[in-house]
C-alpha cells in the first residue's frame, strides 16, 4: 500500500511500516520495525532512505566510464579483428551490442531508483522470498568468476611495474605453482587493495570511481596521441579491409560476436538496481547510463584500435594487450605510469562490476549471518579458489565461450524480471513484503515456480545448443542438443524472449488476483 502524495514525511504521522511515495514517484520505508526482525532482512538490504540517495548523472556515468575502461574491453575490438572484421565491422558491432542491452539496463534501473532496493530483494517479487537466490547466486558465481581473473591481470600489472622498476631479481625470483613468487605477491597485493575498498563501503566506491573514470581517460588519450605522432598516422589496421566482406562470411560470425558483447554487461543488466538504488532520481540514473555506457565503451573500442594500429607501424607486430605495449617502453616512469593506469582501470571494473553486486547477492542468501563486507570478502575467496590463473591460459574460451554460455542464462533471467516488473507488476511493489516470510512475494514456500520453470526453460532453449569449433572449445561441433543449435548464435536474445514469454503464460491464471492485491 502507499499514501500517494504525501506531505513532507518529517511533518506527517505515517502508520509504521507503511511506504511513502514522494512526488518524484520514488518509494521509501521510513520505519523499519515491522521488518527488522524479519530473517530476510538486514541493514544492507533494506531499502534506502531518500536523504541518502545522492547519486548523481556525473556519478553513474564515471561509473560506467571507470567499469568499461579495462582490459577486456580493450580487447574486444581486438578478437573481433582477429576474427577476420575489419575496424568498421569490430565498432559498429561492439556499439550496437552496448545500445542493446542499455535497454534492459535501463528497465531493470527503475525498480533500483524507484524503491532503494538491491537486485536480489527486486528479484524477491518474481522469484520469491526465497527463490531470489537461484538468479543471485548465479549472478554471483559468474561475478566471482570475473573477479578472479581481472584481480590476476591486475597483479601482473603490478608485477610488471614492480619489475621495471626493481630489476631482474624481482622479474626472475624463483617460481612458485609456475610463476614466480613474486608475481603470486602482486596479486595479493591486488587483491588486498580490492578488499580494503569494497570493505569500506558504497560512498568510498563512488569517491574512487569519481576521480579513476577521467584519470585513465586522460593517460588512455595521452598514449593514442603518442603512438600516433609516432607512427605518422592511424596506421594499417584502418585502411586494412575486412577479410570477410560484408557478405554471408561476415553475417555469420556477426550474430555470435553482437551476442558476446551484449553477454559482456549481461550481468550488469541485472543487478544494476544495485547502484541505481543510491541514485537522485530517475532521470539522473538514466542520463548517467546513457552517456556513460554506450558512449565509452565506443570510444575505448576505437581507441584500442587506433593504438594497436600505430604500434604495427612502431614496433613492426600488432600489441593488442595494454600491459605488453607499456612494458615496450624505455624510460621507467613511463612504464610506471602506464602500467599504474592498467591497475587503476582493472581495480576500478573489479571492484565495482564484480565484487559489490557478488556481496549483495551473498547476503541475500543469508541476511542474519552474511553482511555486505562478508558477502564482498566471500567474493574474494571464491574469486582465488576459482584459480584464474588457469582460466587466463585461454582467454578465447573464457571470454567467448565461457561467457557467450553464460550470457544465454542470464537472459532468461533478465526476460523474468522485465516481464514481472512492467507487465505484470506495472512498476507497482509493496517494499515490506519483500522482506517478510509467508507475505505477497512468498509463494509457495518463499519460491514462484513460475519464475524458476521461465528461467529454465529460457536458458534451456538459450543454450541447449552450446557448440565450439573442432578442437577450439568444450562443447560438442554439432551441439549439446544438436536441434537447438542454430539458437545458440542468438542466446541471449533467445534466453531474454523466452524467459519473458514463458513467465507471462505462467502467471495469466494469477493475474486476476494479483490486480485484488496491488
Amino acid at each position: 500500500m502507499a499514501v500517494e502524495p504525501l506531505p513532507p514525511a518529517e511533518t506527517t504521522a505515517v502508520e509504521p511500516g507503511t511506504q511513502i511515495t514522494h512526488p518524484d514517484g520514488r518509494v521509501e520505508l521510513r520505519d523499519f520495525s515491522t521488518i527488522a526482525g524479519s530473517p530476510y532482512f538486514n541493514d544492507e538490504l533494506a531499502p534506502v532512505p531518500i536523504e541518502k540517495r545522492t547519486w548523481t548523472t556525473y556519478n553513474f556515468a564515471a561509473l560506467w566510464i571507470g567499469m568499461a575502461h579495462n582490459i577486456p574491453t580493450y580487447l574486444l575490438a581486438a578478437g573481433l579483428i582477429q576474427l577476420g572484421m575489419n575496424w568498421v565491422q569490430a565498432f559498429l558491432t561492439i556499439t550496437l551490442g552496448n545500445l542493446l542491452v542499455l535497454i534492459p539496463m535501463l528497465l531493470n534501473s527503475h525498480a533500483g531508483t524507484k524503491y532503494g532496493i538491491p537486485f536480489p530483494v527486486f528479484a524477491r517479487a518474481f522469484y520469491g522470498v526465497r527463490g531470489a537466490n537461484f538468479p543471485a547466486l548465479l549472478r554471483a558465481f559468474i561475478a566471482c568468476g570475473w573477479f578472479g581473473i581481472q584481480t590476476w591481470i591486475g597483479g601482473e600489472a603490478i608485477y610488471a611495474i614492480a619489475g621495471k622498476l626493481l630489476g631482474s631479481w624481482w622479474v626472475d625470483a624463483a617460481t612458485v605453482m609456475d610463476y614466480p613468487w613474486t608475481l603470486w605477491a602482486s596479486f595479493f597485493v591486488f587483491w588486498a587493495i580490492e578488499m580494503a575498498i569494497i570493505w569500506r563501503g558504497m560512498d568510498t566506491l563512488r569517491r574512487f570511481e569519481n576521480w579513476a573514470a577521467p584519470f585513465v581517460i586522460v593517460v588512455a588519450v595521452a598514449l593514442l596521441i603518442w603512438v600516433l605522432v609516432e607512427a605518422g598516422g592511424l596506421g594499417p589496421i584502418l585502411s586494412e579491409p575486412s577479410k570477410l566482406g560484408w557478405g554471408a562470411d561476415f553475417w555469420k560470425l556477426f550474430a555470435p560476436s553482437l551476442m558476446g558483447m551484449i553477454a559482456f554487461w549481461a550481468t550488469l543488466s541485472l543487478n544494476i538496481p544495485d547502484f541505481t538504488r543510491f541514485g537522485g532520481s530517475q532521470r539522473q540514473q538514466a542520463y548517467g547510463q546513457v552517456l556513460g555506457l554506450p558512449t565509452t565503451m565506443s570510444f575505448f573500442a576505437i581507441l584500442s584500435i587506433m593504438i594497436t594500429s600505430g604500434t604495427a607501424v612502431i614496433y613492426g607486430e600488432a600489441i593488442w594487450d595494454p600491459i605488453q605495449l607499456a612494458a615496450k617502453f624505455e624510460n621507467p616512469l613511463v612504464v610506471a605510469l602506464g602500467l599504474f593506469t592498467v591497475v587503476v582501470a582493472t581495480l576500478s571494473v573489479n571492484v565495482a562490476a564484480n565484487t559489490v553486486s557478488p556481496a549483495y547477492d551473498f547476503s541475500n542468501a543469508a541476511p542474519r549471518l552474511v553482511s555486505f563486507r562478508t558477502g564482498g570478502l566471500i567474493t574474494g575467496v571464491l574469486g582465488i579458489l576459482i584459480q584464474p590463473w588457469r582460466l587466463v591460459q585461454d582467454p578465447n574460451i573464457y571470454i567467448f565461450v565461457w561467457l557467450g554460455f553464460y550470457g544465454g542464462l542470464l537472459g532468461a533471467v533478465a526476460g523474468v524480471l522485465i516481464a514481472g516488473y512492467w507487465i505484470r507488476h506495472r512498476t507497482r511493489l509493496q517494499l515490506p513484503a519483500l522482506y517478510r516470510p509467508e507475505g505477497r512475494y512468498w509463494f509457495s514456500g518463499g519460491w514462484n515456480w513460475a519464475a524458476i520453470v521461465a528461467t529454465v526453460v529460457g536458458a534451456v532453449l538459450a543454450v541447449g545448443g552450446a557448440y565450439s569449433a573442432p578442437g577450439k572449445g568444450p562443447f560438442p561441433s554439432d551441439g549439446l542438443i544438436p536441434f537447438l543449435k542454430p539458437l545458440y548464435d542468438y542466446s541471449w536474445v533467445v534466453g531474454l524472449v523466452a524467459g519473458f514469454l514463458v513467465y507471462l503464460a505462467l502467471s495469466m491464471p494469477r493475474t486476476a488476483h494479483a490486480k485484488g492485491e496491488q
